[in-house]
């Protein structure tokens, strides 16, 4: 979802994340201090038609903008980690790293946020009557430990469109997510291109 979405469906999607509460049985602590994960630039996000891509700080902590579909609940205290990247317009991307204590944890932690991202059009619905949303998997992609594609087209009772692609990816005992999003549809979504990202994002974390 773009972090530049109307105010109304980014009020009710913040709701909708908060029902997302899978506990993970790992348990609870930091991970060992070890080589921070490397992030995406802005070159390596899908070109955008008419805009270039701004990279901000990576930055400690979990972004807002992954909330939607993605949260900390229930989720041990790891090393979290966020880089965020903007255009002129109202396309957006965020980048998470999670380091784990171990492989193991990692494993079930990328599980964990994949189930949140697949199960999120129908929390979404659940949650916010006024909001339509269909969830669409674009397959795994063969890269270190793996990583998984999925997009979401929400729809609002007045008017607002908004796509989202979305990915979960593992290297060792670390975990990335990424997420890109503007207004408009599934026909609007740049697959090949955030696939790519995505491949990316995972081989350059170590």
């Amino acid at each position: 979802m773009p972090m530049r979405t109307r105010a109304g469906a980014l009020t009710a999607l913040t709701v909708a994340a908060l029902a997302a509460g899978t506990i993970l049985t790992a348990p609870a602590g930091a991970a060992p201090r070890a080589a921070a994960p490397k992030f995406l630039s802005a070159s390596q996000l899908p070109p955008h038609p008419s805009s270039a891509w701004t990279a901000g700080p990576v930055t400690d902590g979990f972004p807002e903008g992954l909330g939607f579909c993605v949260s900390t609940e229930g989720v041990p205290a790891y090393d979290y980690r966020h880089r965020e990247f903007r255009t002129d317009l109202d396309t957006s991307a965020v980048q998470l790293t999670v380091v784990t204590g171990t492989a193991g944890q990692a494993k079930a932690l990328a599980k964990h946020y994949d189930d949140l991202i697949r199960t999120c059009a129908d929390r979404i619905e659940e949650s916010s009557p006024d909001i339509e949303a269909e969830g669409r998997s674009y397959g795994k992609l063969p890269v270190e430990e793996g990583a998984r594609v999925r997009g979401l087209h929400t729809e609002t009772s007045w008017g607002a469109t908004d796509i989202s692609l979305m990915s979960v990816g593992r290297d060792g005992r670390t975990v990335t997510v990424v997420e890109w999003g503007q207004m408009g549809d599934f026909d609007d979504a740049p697959v090949a291109a955030f696939k790519k990202t995505t491949t990316t994002a995972v081989d350059k974390l170590h």
